[in-house]
């Protein structure tokens, strides 16, 4: 039988996937600085861990429902805001004349307060709406249709989160064409990225499903973000 409230407790399952989760998205934001080239598109090195947050995010909202997820958005959006406060404030504090890698540093740490936020509106957003529309897809569906479900529920919440990551980065710095190749490649690349990962996808909320005895529909849910 479907349960229609998340878990009161927080179980060892969850606690090891929410810190997973956290991961993922403070090593994305890390590595982000990294330029790549893949299949003849440029995209930064943030794409090859990023999307596993909207797969996670997808099994979530399918195993704990959305309550509980909404949780994990913030504790991710709490971590991150924490690691990019600290990043700054090392690298403003002094160093002796002998330590040669500061610019190094800088270059690898350094956010500029623009992207800082863009990266944050586009977190919060697209984490939401994913988990808004698989939620709410979950009930229409009446549980079927998984694949259906997590690939609709991506393509909704990485194209907010890229559309508003690049533009409020960019907009001003770069021509307009510019940025919509710049958000074209990211987004198309992004929605692969689920689509090949939906086998895997299916396994892994198979399995948690199983190991939690879970099953969430959020009949009830209000869908407050707060």
């Amino acid at each position: 039988m479907p349960s229609l409230a998340p878990p009161k407790t927080i179980s060892p399952v969850f606690l090891v996937l929410s810190t997973f989760y956290v991961t993922c998205l403070l090593l994305s934001n890390l590595v982000a600085s990294k330029v790549i080239f893949l299949g003849g598109l440029t995209l930064d090195a943030a794409v090859i861990l990023f999307p596993l947050t909207y797969i996670l995010g997808d099994l979530f909202t399918e195993v704990y429902g959305f309550r509980r997820t909404k949780y994990v958005i913030w504790l991710g959006f709490s971590c991150n805001f924490l690691a990019a406060i600290v990043y700054r404030l090392t690298i403003a504090l002094p160093y002796p004349e002998y330590w040669t890698n500061q610019t190094a540093f800088e270059t690898v740490l350094g956010i500029t307060p623009r992207i800082f936020l863009a990266s944050l509106i586009g977190y919060l957003f697209g984490e939401f709406s994913n988990s808004f529309v698989l939620s709410k897809l979950k009930i229409a569906t009446e549980g079927r249709k998984l694949w259906l479900r997590t690939i609709l529920s991506t393509i909704v919440g990485e194209a907010l989160d890229t559309i508003l990551f690049v533009l409020i980065s960019f907009t001003g710095l770069l021509p307009p064409r510019v940025l919509w190749i710049m958000m074209l490649c990211q987004y198309v690349f992004k929605v692969a990225y689920e689509v090949l990962f939906t086998p895997l996808t299916y396994w892994c909320i198979a399995k948690v499903k199983k190991m939690e005895g879970l099953d969430v529909y959020d009949y009830q849910e209000s869908y407050r973000v707060l």
